[in-house]
């Protein structure tokens, strides 16, 4: 009875009712991976729309699932890889920095993001001929920029 009494007071804080709500299981955590790959796609194509970096970061804050921006950066770099001008190639290395710099996105999530998109991209290749050099100077551009360290840059995978 003490337990749900407190759990009670909890849940009504304004604050303390989404930390909570998170911990026991109804936050961004519980979402299932379809969903979650479905806002993130939903949320780079409003960005590339809007140009509004602030609410992508908002947006990807509110999804609740940090051990997850890995999709995110891998979607961006796929987005890259298949579209055809130089706007999606900038907005996308802007939000990636900014997301960097801001410590939304981990090194860690950043490095798995880069990874699944060097493993993936012999398969990327068959339906976007062009998209080893598009990788090759889009990880140039993003070290330079640095967003990813010397040993990822060096592990970008060429024709």
């Amino acid at each position: 009875r003490a337990a749900l009494d407190r759990a009670t007071v909890l849940l009504s804080m304004t604050k303390g009712g989404k930390r909570i709500d998170n911990v026991w299981g109804s936050g961004g955590g519980q979402q299932s991976v379809k969903h979650l790959v479905k806002e993130i796609d939903m949320l780079l194509k409003e960005y590339l729309l809007s140009g509004d970096i602030l609410e992508a970061e908002r947006c990807l804050q509110e999804l609740e699932v940090p051990h997850f921006h890995h999709e995110l950066v891998y979607e961006a770099v796929v987005m890259v890889l298949e579209s055809t001008g130089e706007k999606t190639f900038k907005m996308i290395l802007d939000l990636l920095k900014s997301l960097w710099t801001s410590s939304v996105i981990t090194m860690d999530q950043m490095k798995r993001g880069y990874e699944r998109v060097y493993h993936e991209i012999p398969d990327i290749n068959l339906d976007v001929p062009h998209s080893y050099s598009v990788l090759e100077r889009f990880v140039e551009e993003c070290f330079q920029a640095g967003i990813i360290s010397k040993p990822l840059r060096d592990l970008c995978p060429s024709r």
